[in-house]
């Protein structure tokens, strides 16, 4: 198993939306850990951890985002995590 960790910036009609919550649930049902959370500029910003494949899931499925979000632009960074451990132990919504 692969893990790894991306940051993403997602831009777009992305707040208000429930786009963090559902993110979250997204996260939960495929084991990602990790944040997600609201900027000020309007867009959403998260970090995902966990298997490269999930991740990569969770990646794809923001892309499109919960009925009513309209994605314009979703920008990542990935890298490798070293240790194959996560630096998180949940995944949550950052205020």
């Amino acid at each position: 198993m692969s893990t790894v960790r991306v940051s993403v910036i997602i831009k777009g009609r992305v707040q208000g939306v429930y786009f963090r919550y559902e993110t979250r649930q997204q996260a939960l049902a495929l084991g990602v850990k990790g944040w997600v959370k609201n900027r000020p500029d309007g867009a959403v910003e998260g970090v995902f951890e966990g298997d490269r494949e999930c991740v990569k899931k969770l990646v794809e499925w923001c892309r499109q985002g919960p009925p009513g979000a309209e994605v314009t632009e979703l920008q990542e960074n990935w890298e490798e995590l070293q240790s194959n451990r996560c630096d998180f132990s949940c995944f949550r919504i950052e205020y």
